[in-house]
């Protein structure tokens, strides 16, 4: 595991985003494991300019992302399918056929966490890009979540649907439920690349890169994998 600390988060951005657009230089058909949340905003504006450059092309990379929201239709402002289009997708070369979400409004989810993890084994993630939560998730697998889970619908902890409360008008607007691709297949990646920032992620950050390996702390899991990468700022750093 290969820690990078950054003065603010405008570099973690920048620094994340370099290491994003080598893989895309290497492998023109890279599979690209996406998240979404406030952390990742500035490295895909980076990717944005980037693509504006000519430095790199996304008209061959395919896309997977790491959630949604259950319940949520595609059009809502809140989905992960809008953010990704509005951060994203809509503003660089890729063709939105390419681009994978789980499908939160599903008829039937289970089903739907079978189409998924069926996707992900078929399409192994050139790099897989996480941020953290305040309690050590990753995607929406929360603490406990066993390390050989697949995609499966979680119930959203207090503390993540706090954590999530600030992109909506009103903490009972927010999802309880979300359809998360599981650890393992977050393992699968070739390569994963963690970003974070802020004095409030510092605990996480810590027992993430430090701490022991448990279920407890469910990034603990990334000390396992042979190719991590986390970029984070002076004040998520701050414990290390």
């Amino acid at each position: 595991m290969k820690v990078i600390v950054t003065e603010n988060y405008d570099e973690m951005s920048k620094k994340a985003a370099e290491v994003i657009a080598e893989v895309i230089k290497a492998d023109e058909n890279a599979v690209l494991g996406l998240a979404t949340g406030t952390t990742p905003i500035g490295l895909y504006k980076e990717l944005i300019d980037k693509c504006a450059k000519k430095e790199i092309s996304f008209k061959n990379i395919k896309t997977v992302n790491l959630d949604e929201y259950v319940g949520l239709p595609k059009g809502h402002v809140q989905s992960y399918d809008y953010f990704m289009k509005d951060n994203l997708f809509n503003h660089v070369d890729i063709d939105l056929a390419n681009t994978n979400l789980p499908n939160g409004i599903a008829a039937d989810l289970d089903a739907e966490c079978a189409r998924y993890t069926a996707l992900l084994n078929k399409m192994r993630q050139s790099i897989q890009l996480l941020g953290i939560g305040s309690n050590g998730h990753i995607g929406f697998n929360e603490p406990k979540t066993p390390f050989d889970s697949t995609t499966h619908i979680v119930n959203l902890t207090e503390s993540t649907i706090k954590d999530n409360s600030r992109l909506f008008d009103d903490i009972s607007e927010v999802p309880t439920k979300a359809i998360t691709m599981g650890i393992a297949n977050i393992m699968n990646a070739k390569k994963i690349l963690v970003v974070a920032n802020g004095e409030n992620k510092a605990k996480a950050v810590y027992n993430m890169v430090k701490g022991p390996v448990t279920e407890d702390c469910p990034a603990s899991v990334l000390q396992k994998h042979e190719d991590v990468i986390v970029i984070v700022d002076k004040k998520a750093a701050a414990l290390l």
